[in-house]
């Protein structure tokens, strides 16, 4: 080692002082990453696991590229809370840094002119910030040009074999090409198998340089992990109830949708305990406060979806619960290892259900469409005139949130690009890689299974999941952790308090979901022939559910009942209907009851409307029937679904029937099947609508 290199590897020492107290020292790894990044100006890719110091890699870096004259960093960071704990690593290591993100636009032009006067070291962007015209355009260039060292964290997003892919990542591959001359590149993350660690690695090396890979051992002294089969969802949220108490600090109790953390957040804080609900839809304050309460130990725990994982760093979190399982070993691996980073024990929990494959199943549903579809996409985009999302949208068969995942695709595949305005089609060539997105579908299938082997394996939790991320200092025959159910034998008590049980099943027995109305017809419904645009006024008011089929509660009986062959509605879900009618704060009651006809449960939507006419002395309409040759709906895309729905009722004379009808129907997903029937009803003469359904799907 020459002694300037020995003076560097002095500085770095120093500054990871500043960054993690006086007894820090430099991993071998760490210093290899560095050295790597500021003196041979290397592209590299840190896998190494949660807790390990990747950040420390390359702020450390920044600062001593910054202090030999480099321009400033900059980080690609996919959460907003990721971001503000960076900021915050940053600050203590003399780093000026600064974030453009969703959550600060206000900021952003002075944010842009700071770093035209030098005045940043490190920007941190969310990846979606790439492939904005005006910052791609006007910022990016000269960032790509001028920088000291661009850093990819939590790469495994970059590939579509990864646990959490993100089309906004693959914008990356096009900035690292784009670079100066031997501007350093670093990608970091903590779950990557080997598939995953190949692919980043081949985008990292574009132009045919070569990556410098450092990958550690995945193993996790402190975690206790454990599964816990608890048959029914009532009890296993009393179980939770009844144990949250005695896990150690505070932690992470996360579920698999909104819809379910919301309700868990709000029986606990029934009983006493202080938890709150962070979501996908929890507003950017009140996430920093959040974050804030649990790093500070004032909740006990949070109940959160995926929203709250990657970046978020509490060091002496105590425990993770899963109250359902995700669909992957390498995306449990990514959120239990949140706990345990600077305790001697942490508790991680398991709490399986059987409605997880169904959630599985609709969010596989929501992966890269078929080749047709896509051809449309690229068929209807003007070459030269500008088109937004929400104009495409009624053009193809798609929904908003897919339509935007294929545009982003296809910019990336260069067939599509985004402008001021919206998007264009650039004529280029493009190919549907059929046999890559079958590998996927294959590999999310085999991980899924994975994930149900994972609950019932003989094996060290432990070493199972480090094989499933193909950890490289794993050994044929590895020596148990020692610490999880499966090696010390320990069997976990789930007996369950009957009064606890009782007081849960209360109260997620307690049915009744308002069902908000459509306002706004969908946009471009013109070009499909039909003359309906803007709010909506002769629609339904505000209806009611039993429950979401994501509800702890009611989801688990709502799916057996709509699964099960059709057939008379149960006394208990009348029941439940008559509470959820009972406590319904309308303005005018219903005078009468209509089912809207199902083609799968005919005999249940009708024989439900007609027990609601017998207790609520409602009069009783009968079916409204479909008209006769009207075709089936299927779209997902709003424009293509109301185009569908429009006259595909026969609706009677209603002008003599006094007061709001209660349109009676089985599910609701999108609310344009309802909004339409009741546009139908109030066009035959009908006061109002009040919708009720038996579940919505969220």
């Amino acid at each position: 080692m020459t002694s300037a290199t020995t003076d560097l590897r002095a500085d770095a020492e120093a500054l990871l002082r500043e960054l993690a107290g006086p007894a820090a020292r430099l991993r071998d790894d760490q210093w290899l990453a560095i050295e790597a990044l500021v003196v041979h100006r290397r592209r590299a890719l840190v896998v190494q696991r949660t807790g390990w110091g990747k950040s420390a890699v390359y702020f450390i870096s920044a600062k001593l590229l910054r202090a030999r004259g480099h321009g400033p960093t900059v980080i690609v960071s996919p959460l907003l809370a990721l971001m503000r704990n960076q900021v915050d690593s940053a600050q203590r290591a003399g780093v000026r840094a600064a974030t453009i993100n969703s959550g600060n636009m206000t900021e952003w032009d002075e944010i842009h002119q700071r770093i035209a006067d030098r005045e940043v070291d490190v920007l941190l962007v969310s990846p979606e910030r790439l492939n904005n015209p005006d910052f791609r355009d006007q910022v990016l260039p000269s960032l790509a040009a001028d920088a000291g060292l661009v850093v990819v964290d939590e790469a495994h997003c970059v590939s579509d074999w990864g646990h959490d892919f993100r089309p906004d990542y693959r914008r990356i591959r096009t900035l690292i090409a784009e670079l100066g001359d031997g501007i350093p590149v670093l990608a970091t993350t903590a779950t990557a198998n080997d598939r995953v660690v190949a692919d980043v690695s081949a985008q990292l090396g574009v132009g045919g340089t070569e990556t410098l890979v450092l990958r550690g051992g995945l193993e996790r002294e402190s975690l206790s992990l454990s599964v816990v089969r608890i048959d029914e969802a009532t009890k296993r949220a009393a179980w939770l109830g009844q144990r949250l108490s005695s896990l150690p600090g505070s932690g992470i109790i996360y579920t698999l949708t909104v819809s379910a953390a919301r309700e868990l957040a709000e029986l606990l804080t029934e009983q006493g305990h202080a938890v709150a609900a962070y979501t996908g839809q929890t507003e950017t304050a009140e996430r920093e406060q959040l974050e804030s309460d649990l790093l500070g130990n004032r909740v006990k725990a949070l109940v959160a979806t995926s929203a709250l994982g990657m970046g978020f760093d509490k060091p002496d979190l105590g425990f993770v619960v899963h109250l359902g399982a995700p669909s992957s070993p390498i995306s449990y691996y990514q959120q239990v290892g949140r706990a345990g980073r600077s305790t001697d024990r942490a508790e991680v929990v398991l709490l399986p259900g059987h409605e997880d494959r169904q959630i599985w199943s609709y969010f596989a549903s929501v992966a890269f469409p078929r080749e047709p579809v896509v051809r449309r996409v690229l068929a209807v985009l003007d070459p030269e005139r500008p088109q937004s999302t929400q104009a495409l949208e009624p053009l193809v068969e798609l929904n908003r949130s897919r339509l935007e995942m294929v545009l982003k695709v296809l910019d990336v595949d260069g067939a599509v690009r985004r402008v001021r305005g919206g998007w264009i089609g650039t004529g280029q060539p493009w190919e549907y890689d059929a046999p890559r997105y079958e590998r996927l579908e294959q590999a999310r299938t085999a991980e899924q299974q994975a994930m149900i082997d994972y609950q019932s394996t003989s094996m060290c939790r432990m070493e199972f999941l480090r094989r499933q991320l193909d950890d490289p200092l794993l050994t044929d025959a590895p020596a148990p952790c020692g610490r999880c159910d499966t090696c010390t034998g320990a069997t976990v008590d789930t007996s369950v308090d009957d009064d606890a049980v009782t007081r849960t099943r209360a109260r997620l027995d307690r049915p009744g979901v308002d069902l908000a109305p459509r306002k706004q017809w969908p946009t471009g419904l013109s070009k499909l022939g039909i003359s309906l645009s803007g709010k909506i006024t002769d629609g339904p008011e505000t209806g009611r559910v039993i429950g979401r089929l994501s509800d702890l509660g009611w989801g688990p009986r709502l799916r057996s009942l709509l699964d099960a062959p059709d057939g008379p509605i149960p006394d208990a879900v009348v029941d439940a209907a008559i509470r959820v009618l009972a406590a319904w704060d309308w303005e005018v009651r219903p005078a009468s009851v209509v089912a809207l006809e199902s083609e799968t449960r005919p005999q249940l939507v009708a024989s439900l409307a007609s027990r609601l006419a017998e207790v609520g002395r409602l009069t009783d309409l009968g079916v409204l029937h479909r008209t006769p040759g009207h075709p089936p709906v299927s779209a997902a895309n709003s424009a293509y679904r109301v185009a569908g729905l429009v006259g595909g009722w026969t609706a009677p004379d209603l002008a003599a029937v006094e007061g709001p009808i209660l349109l009676v129907s089985d599910v609701t997903d999108t609310g344009w099947t309802l909004t339409v029937a009741a546009r139908e009803l109030r066009s035959a003469g009908a006061d109002g609508v009040l919708p009720f359904a038996l579940a919505s799907v969220s």
